[in-house]
């Protein structure tokens, strides 16, 4: 499908901070890959170009936009994708709704989004805008498996520079909190198909049956769950845990991921929102309702919606000082854990708290113990297992830690990542049953109004492609390889009976570990404090946790992973790391000027991107920017170039400068093509003689408010010139 314009090489335009980078060091790569006759396009997908390609009927043809995200999941299913990914915003409904402002204020003519959609075209438009939301890109783009792992010079500073870890006591209160029952873990069941399928999912109870959903199609050899969360036990179970912790002294904190589970977590997130002013909701349900108050928005929502209600107000403030405390996003703003269900995501907050010896920020601004509540006991045995692993051996050593590698199954929209579609909140009670084309009924459950129902599955091909990188990686190290899978659970017990064949036919058994989560973090834990390395081979949900919490442990920040996607029809996208810290970087550019994020991820994703286009197109000289790519990686780290978190203090332009110098320069001393050599020899000498210039021009700027035209969708000439402010560096590169 490739067009006969389309780049060697597709940067992806995104959203916050890894967007504001882009500007300063997207004009670098262009300039040197030029040298080498490879073309670097961009494609948006962030998420004000997402907005706008799917609604062009309400705008002129000026404002119209390709759809982007469309194009690129048809261009990663060809040999020809290289695709550089950075990370976007999976926004949460206020993300969105505050999205769709910003682009109305600018001009462009788009529906509100209908938090109540009513009417037959209030539905449509809720059903485009809830096509944006959530995990909306990843699962297009990622048509091959995950292959995570720090890169060598990254885990080389890391040790030599190890970073700063809280301390763990013995005498801990921090914990996980998980429902003990009724949740999706204990719920699930699990099949493989045997022959390719169409199903329906249909409610039937006493007044009738409801089509859920049809025509979802599966290819023979899919594994397809089923499962629900009980909502009276989960209100037990929050209320519960809101007394508990109040006797216990600690923090109150919901982990939850409601940006990639965009329909069942915000509503496990409302039920959290609920539960904590349960007494309002008790008492002024009906004038909540009528103020259009829906709890899954957050309480930040709810506090704006009721401010000139002086009875309400005053019901919270009484309810809230019978409360524990509660884990604090920014405890001098007073934004709380359950103010915005996007603001705490699991696999960033769960880490970060585990680094900082179980501590969570309070709203008195000091550190306190914190209760994790984690409802589902899926993947909370994770966050257990780590935390009860420190308190009795103390914190992680990053100067002699190991690491753990990841190799991930998500090709295809596998597990519960792709379950958006086939997520419901049920309305009534009944029985929830998923019919095959051939009368079979596949899964069924009984549930409650209210009740959380979900199916998801994974298919054959990458099941199998997953396995078999396993095997590669584990061939390749020779590490330590453990393959995190739950006998009971019944999603896993299915995957168990694709992996256990593969490695037996290909006589490699006796190189593998299977070990439920629990397990397979205290062998991992052990692992890495003995200086040891292991390999990680989990599905996607746990792909993305893992892949922040043991890079956080290790490195400080999960930014700095290799994140290699071998596409299943030969090509290659390359991740640069989480965006979770992206909201506070750019606050602190249009207040301060100042851009701390570290663009490290990029670099290591360049250098991988540039050598896979060199065997791809047997382009010698890309594999030779490649390897210089590495370093001028390396020459940042060692020279510690990475941008600094103050106002005042070099940061990520200054970062960008560093790395195209120390690029220029390995070009131009290695001795593999001349030509190259040749052509930065006066570039690496230019930058060199600039240094004074270069840094002054930069620093200039910094300490004043930067206009950007905008949050989500900027404007590009205020962005650059915020982002390319030295005159000299710019009359170098072009």
């Amino acid at each position: 499908m490739a067009e006969n314009n389309t780049p060697d090489i597709v940067y992806t335009k995104v959203d916050e901070a890894p967007e504001l980078a882009s500007a300063s060091l997207l004009p670098i790569i262009r300039s040197f890959a030029a040298a080498a006759g490879v073309s670097v396009g961009t494609k948006d997908i962030s998420l004000a170009g997402r907005i706008l390609a799917t609604f062009p009927e309400a705008l002129t043809e000026a404002q119209r936009q390709s759809d982007d995200l469309a194009w690129l999941g048809e261009w990663v299913k060809t040999p020809e994708a290289n695709v550089i990914k950075l990370p976007n915003i999976s926004a949460s409904v206020p993300q969105l709704v505050a999205a769709i402002k910003e682009l109305q204020g600018q001009g462009y003519a788009l529906p509100d989004y209908p938090y109540e959609a009513s009417s037959d075209e209030e539905k449509a438009i809720q059903a485009k805008y809830d096509g944006i939301k959530g995990s909306a890109v990843n699962p297009v783009l990622r048509e091959g498996n995950s292959d995570r792992r720090a890169a060598a010079a990254v885990k080389k500073f890391a040790q030599s520079n190890p970073h700063r870890m809280g301390e763990w006591t013995k005498d801990s209160k921090t914990r996980v909190a998980a429902m003990d029952g009724g949740d999706f873990f204990s719920n699930e069941v699990s099949a493989t198909l045997d022959k390719a399928a169409t199903a329906k999912i249909v409610l039937e109870t006493a007044s009738g049956e409801t089509v859920l959903k049809e025509g979802v199609s599966y290819p023979a050899g899919t594994v397809v769950d089923a499962t629900y969360m009980s909502a009276a036990k989960l209100d037990a179970f929050l209320e519960d845990e809101i007394a508990k912790t109040k006797d216990e002294g600690t923090l109150f904190s919901l982990h939850m991921k409601a940006t990639m589970m965009k329909v069942s977590d915000p509503i496990i997130f409302g039920h959290a929102v609920k539960a904590w002013l349960k007494p309002v909701f008790d008492k002024y349900g009906d004038e909540l309702k009528a103020l259009g108050v829906n709890p899954n928005s957050g309480l930040g929502d709810l506090l704006e919606r009721v401010k000139d209600n002086a009875d309400i107000v005053a019901a919270i403030e009484e309810v809230t000082a019978s409360r524990p405390p509660m884990y604090m996003v920014n405890s001098d703003k007073g934004i709380t854990n359950l103010h915005v269900p996007s603001d705490v995501i699991i696999d960033a907050s769960m880490p970060a708290l585990i680094r900082a010896g179980g501590k969570g920020w309070g709203p008195d601004g000091k550190e306190a113990d914190t209760n994790c509540v984690i409802p589902d006991n899926s993947y909370a045995p994770v966050y257990d297992a780590a935390i009860e692993f420190f308190k009795a051996n103390g914190k992680l050593n990053p100067a002699t830690a190991g690491t753990v590698q990841n190799l991930g199954l998500m090709a295809q929209k596998a597990e519960e990542y792709g379950s958006h579609p086939t997520t419901f909140e049920m309305p009534e009670a009944g029985i929830v049953k998923m019919i095959l084309d051939d009368g079979t009924v596949l899964h069924s459950h009984e549930v409650q109004a209210g009740d959380i129902w979900r199916s998801a599955s994974a298919r054959k091909a990458p099941i199998e492609d997953w396995v078999n990188l396993a095997i590669e990686r584990q061939k390749a190290t020779g590490y330590r390889a453990i393959f995190w899978l739950d006998a009971n659970r019944a999603h896993d017990a299915e995957l168990i009976a694709y992996v256990k064949p593969i490695l037996e036919a290909k006589g490699v058994s006796d190189k593998f570990e299977i070990m439920a989560p629990r397990e397979a973090t205290i062998a991992s834990l052990e692992t890495i404090t003995k200086g040891e390395n292991t390999i990680a081979i989990t599905g996607n949900v746990l792909r993305d946790y893992l892949t922040d919490l043991f890079p956080i442990l290790e490195l400080a920040t999960s930014a700095k992973m290799l994140s290699i996607v071998k596409l299943m029809n030969g090509g290659g996208l390359f991740e640069t790391g989480a965006g979770g810290s992206a909201p506070k970087h750019v606050q602190q550019l249009m207040e301060e000027n100042h851009l701390r994020w570290d663009s490290l991820g990029e670099f290591c994703a360049l250098g991988e991107s540039f050598k896979f286009l060199a065997d791809q197109k047997d382009n010698a000289k890309a594999r030779v920017l490649g390897d210089a790519v590495e370093t001028a990686t390396q020459g940042i780290l060692d020279h510690d170039r990475s941008p600094s978190r103050k106002v005042g203090e070099p940061d990520n332009r200054d970062s960008h400068y560093w790395f195209a110098r120390y690029w220029a320069e390995a070009l131009a001393a290695q001795s593999d093509d001349a030509e190259l050599a040749a052509h930065f020899a006066p570039i690496a000498k230019a930058l060199a003689e600039g240094e004074a210039a270069i840094v002054a021009e930069l620093a200039a700027v910094q300490g004043k408010p930067a206009d950007l035209g905008g949050y989500y969708h900027g404007d590009a000439e205020k962005t650059a010139a915020v982002m390319r402010p030295s005159a000299t560096l710019n009359g170098i590169l072009g």
